[in-house]
C-alpha cells in the first residue's frame, strides 16, 4: 500500500463525502430552472449563501448529515501582543464534522469558470486554487474543494482548466504532485464520486498535517436551463426606459 493509499483509507471520507453528495443535490434542485435568487447571472456570494441555506435546510435534514455548514466564514490573524487583526479572508462555504477522536472542516472555494483564460486564471490565481497552496485556506485540513460553476458547457471548459494546470509555470507556482498515477491530477475523483478530478499540492509545514501536502477536490455544477436563451429571456423582460 503506498502512502497516498494509507492516509486515504485512514481519512473519514464517508461522513464529508455525504455532505457534498447533499451539496451537490441542492444545487441539482436550485438549478434545475432559471429562479429569481438562483441563476447564473447572479454573483457567487449570491449563490453560496442560497446553496448553504438549502443544503442545511433541506437535503442535509433529509439526509440526517451530522456535522454544520457555515458561509462567509471571516477568518483572521491576531497578533498576540496587540490584539489587531489582519490577513482577512473569507470562506465560500464550510462543512464541519467530528466525533470523539477526529475533526474535518471541509472548506468548498466556488468560482464561476467558462472557456475565457481570465476565469481560469481566476479559478487556479491568488482569489482561487492558490488559496489553498499558499495562503491559510483549510490550514491543517488533509483535504478541501474547488467548486467550478460552469457557465459554459463543461467539455469546452474542464479539458481547457485541465491543459492549464498541468503548463509547467503552473505546476510550479501551484506546488502540484505528480500522484500514483504518474499524472499532475487523477481522473476520476479519489475523495468524491461528484468531483471530476483530484490535485495534490506540496504545502508549507505550518499550514499542513504531517504530509506537508493538500488533496483538492475538482466538482463543476451546471444550470440545467438553456443559458444563452435564458439571457436573451431576461433582456426582453427588462423594462424599457420612456424618454424623458
Amino acid at each position: 500500500m503506498t502512502v497516498d493509499e494509507a492516509w486515504l483509507k485512514a481519512f473519514p471520507l464517508r461522513p464529508v463525502a455525504d455532505a457534498v453528495d447533499a451539496l451537490c443535490e441542492s444545487w441539482q434542485m436550485l438549478a434545475a430552472v432559471h429562479r429569481p435568487g438562483f441563476n447564473h447571472a447572479k454573483r457567487e456570494p449570491e449563490l453560496t449563501r442560497a446553496l448553504k441555506a438549502h443544503v442545511e435546510q433541506v437535503t442535509g435534514r433529509a439526509r440526517g448529515l451530522p456535522g454544520m455548514w457555515a458561509t462567509e466564514c471571516v477568518h483572521n490573524d491576531i497578533d498576540l501582543e496587540t490584539a489587531s487583526l489582519s490577513n482577512e479572508r473569507r470562506t465560500d462555504i464550510v462543512y464541519g464534522w467530528n466525533n470523539e477522536t477526529l475533526g474535518v472542516q471541509l472548506v468548498l472555494e466556488f468560482k464561476k469558470i467558462d472557456r475565457s483564460a481570465r476565469s481560469r486564471n481566476a479559478y487556479l490565481g491568488n482569489d482561487g486554487l492558490q488559496r489553498f497552496v499558499t495562503g491559510r485556506y483549510s490550514q491543517g485540513q488533509a483535504v478541501a474543494a474547488m467548486v467550478g460553476i460552469l457557465v459554459e458547457a463543461r467539455d469546452q471548459v474542464v479539458p481547457l482548466l485541465q491543459q492549464t494546470l498541468t503548463e509547467p509555470e503552473r505546476i510550479r507556482t501551484l506546488r502540484v504532485r505528480r500522484l500514483g498515477n504518474g499524472k499532475h491530477f487523477e481522473l476520476p475523483s479519489r475523495l468524491f464520486a461528484a468531483a471530476e478530478f483530484d490535485t495534490e499540492h506540496d504545502r508549507d509545514a505550518e499550514l499542513a498535517l504531517s504530509r506537508n501536502a493538500i488533496r483538492i477536490a475538482h466538482i463543476f455544477l451546471e444550470f440545467s436551463y438553456p443559458i444563452a436563451l435564458s439571457a436573451k429571456r431576461a433582456r426582453r423582460a427588462r423594462p424599457r426606459r420612456v424618454p424623458t
